[in-house]
């Protein structure tokens, strides 16, 4: 397995096989073309960012982010926004409150600093998190007048 290769499958350009769990969990694949948008790492944008779809972020991003997909942050990106999406890798530095539908994944150079809402959580070592992290499986989470006291 080479260096190259790794490189390739973490910025989701390698066999589906071999992306990171959480997004094999959320049913993606990153093969997929014209399903989403790139920030490259030369970039800034502030804004906000909504609809079906992906969001890779290899930049910098203030904001809001609303995706029916999934969000991955590469490594060395910064990102001060409130994220909501089917799912998350985390490889840069965030800050904000996120949820995710099914699952957080926060890679071994990620770091997050704000509050987690998710179904299902991962923090890889050398992974850094500060703040609230709620994780409640899907079949917990029920509409609130179908919960009883």
């Amino acid at each position: 397995m080479s260096v190259f290769g790794d490189l390739l499958r973490y910025f989701g350009l390698g066999a589906a096989e071999d992306e990171p769990r959480a997004l094999r969990a959320a049913g993606r694949s990153a093969r997929r073309e014209g399903e989403g948008a790139v920030i490259g790492a030369g970039l800034s944008f502030r804004g906000e960012v909504s609809g079906d779809g992906d969001f890779h972020i290899g930049g910098k991003f203030e904001g809001e982010i609303n995706v029916s997909g999934r969000v991955v942050v590469s490594e060395g990106a910064h990102v001060d926004a409130n994220i909501n999406a089917l799912a998350i890798v985390i490889g840069g530095t965030v800050r904000g409150n996120l949820s995710a539908s099914t699952r957080v994944e926060i890679l071994p150079s990620g770091v997050l600093t704000g509050t987690l809402k998710t179904g299902s959580f991962t923090a890889a070592d050398g992974a850094s998190v500060k703040g609230e992290v709620w994780v409640e499986p899907a079949a917990a989470r029920a509409p609130a007048g179908d919960r009883t006291p």
